[in-house]
């Protein structure tokens, strides 16, 4: 399974309020959309300090190629362009996931 991160931080006319309004109710239904999508995790930080993200977003895919593919597409071009016009910073990451517990 591939596994991305990615780190957004709000517009800096934004309140981490609206940030977490438009992100879960706005985004999130697009991002839900993402052909090939397996799992999403939405995780909204508590309290970001200057300069600290607002958000977390997981997301795993079968593969590299199925990530690529669905910001390739449409709805995925929909996605980023959402992101985009309501974020000062995205930071993506690609991991390999290590449970230990659970």
């Amino acid at each position: 399974m591939f596994k991305a991160m990615i780190l957004l931080t709000r517009r800096a006319d934004m309140t981490h309020e609206q940030y977490e309004q438009w992100w879960l109710g706005v985004h999130v239904p697009l991002a839900k959309q993402l052909p090939g999508l397996r799992a999403a995790t939405f995780n909204v930080v508590q309290n970001p300090g200057a300069g600290e993200p607002d958000g977390i977003t997981e997301l795993w895919f079968d593969s590299r190629e199925a990530f690529d593919a669905a910001y390739a597409s449409e709805i995925g071009k929909k996605v980023v362009a959402d992101s985009m016009a309501n974020v000062s910073s995205r930071v993506r990451m690609f991991v390999d996931e290590h449970r230990v517990v659970g």
